[in-house]
């Protein structure tokens, strides 16, 4: 059974169809005009303010994340206007809107918001002559109806914000200085924003946690990969690992559980054969908490694939909206940033969510 889950979930990426993003704005590299189109549907303008005097190097590889990343929300919102606007199958409605025409204002609004995002991140790049300013890749969606575009919307935005709390963590580590602190503060903002619309229009509660889960570069970067079809240039020249990915094949649910997982480490110099249950954990990352360590069990191997299972502390910790697992081979870690060292797959992001009564 978990053999054919695994399967499921890689056949419906593959079937996902190549996408790139439609420069009918000028975006990624608009003129001055088309600049000024796309400020005005987002609603605001580039910051103008003068740059750092100096930016670390690990500054420099949060900026490559950032614009990596925003690039493929600008493809992913491009693809959903698209889908909406074309009346395809499973986008033709929208709950509780009279029609398309307020969610399309919606997201023509933030897709806008997105491409400056982006712009702002690659100007910073440019400023300090970093070795790689990331162009757009062609990208992979495998959402089937709006439902599912906006579930998606709601976990990959929920990775983001606990990613640029890492990448000011960072800043504030380097000594980095200046304006693009504020920059990706403003950000975290926006992101939150949209995320609760996408929550309730979902029927969920807008804010999920008191505090936001935390996230690291590597994990975000690594969860970006299954959504690559291919990038014209190399992604290991940006300084981040990218980890096996870790498959969670079980509905969670706001109890303690116990969930299965499974992972291809091919990539990891592990035969599955030497892989025991002793030392070896699923940790996760939730809220502000430290992260939680579980030991895993009924381990499973069928070529480079294993899966399986570990306790879902739910109730002790609270874990509701967004946890994001990891298969580790240490269960002792001060806080997030030691994780990825000891990470043998990840990030596995698991949403549990409470739906509100009466809407």
């Amino acid at each position: 059974m978990i053999l054919r889950c695994v399967i499921g979930v890689a056949a419906l990426l593959r079937l996902a169809t190549a996408y790139a993003i439609p420069s009918n704005d000028g975006f990624p590299a608009p003129d001055d005009q088309q600049l000024l189109l796309i400020e005005t549907q987002a609603g605001g303008v580039l910051s103008d303010e003068a740059p750092p005097p100096k930016l670390s190097e690990g500054a420099i590889a949060n900026f490559q994340l950032i614009a990596f990343n925003e690039q493929f929300e600008v493809a992913f919102f491009s693809s959903l206007i698209e889908n909406i606007t074309n009346n395809v199958e499973g986008y033709q409605s929208v709950p509780g809107m009279a029609n398309t025409g307020a969610l399309l204002e919606i997201l023509k609004n933030v897709k806008a918001q997105e491409e400056l995002h982006v712009i702002s991140a690659k100007d910073v790049l440019k400023h300090f002559n970093a070795s790689l300013v990331p162009e757009p890749c062609e990208y992979k969606f495998p959402t089937t109806d709006l439902e599912s575009a906006l579930s998606l919307a709601v976990t990959f935005t929920s990775v983001v914000l606990g990613t640029l709390a890492d990448a000011e963590k960072s800043f504030a580590d380097n000594g980095d200085a200046g304006g693009v602190i504020r920059q990706v503060a403003s950000i975290i903002g926006q992101e939150g924003e949209q995320n609760g619309f996408y929550r309730f229009m979902l029927k969920r509660k807008p804010s999920d946690k008191p505090f936001l889960t935390t996230n690291t570069g590597a994990f975000a970067y690594s969860a970006l990969q299954q959504f690559i079809v291919s990038c014209p240039f190399d992604v290991n020249a940006i300084p981040i690992p990218i980890l096996p990915q870790l498959q969670v094949l079980t509905k969670p649910e706001a109890k303690d559980m116990t969930l299965s997982f499974a992972a291809d480490l091919s990539q990891s110099g592990l035969a599955v054969g030497d892989i025991k249950e002793e030392g070896l954990f699923i940790t996760y990352l939730t809220g502000q908490q430290i992260p939680i360590s579980e030991p895993i069990s009924n381990v499973q191997g069928f070529g480079s694939m294993i899966s399986f299972e570990a306790k879902f502390p739910y109730a002790g910790n609270i874990m509701e909206g967004l946890s994001i697992a990891a298969l580790t081979n240490s269960s002792k870690f001060a806080d997030a940033d030691d994780v990825p060292a000891n990470t043998l797959a990840a990030p596995g992001l698991i949403e549990v969510n409470e739906m509100l009564h009466g809407y």
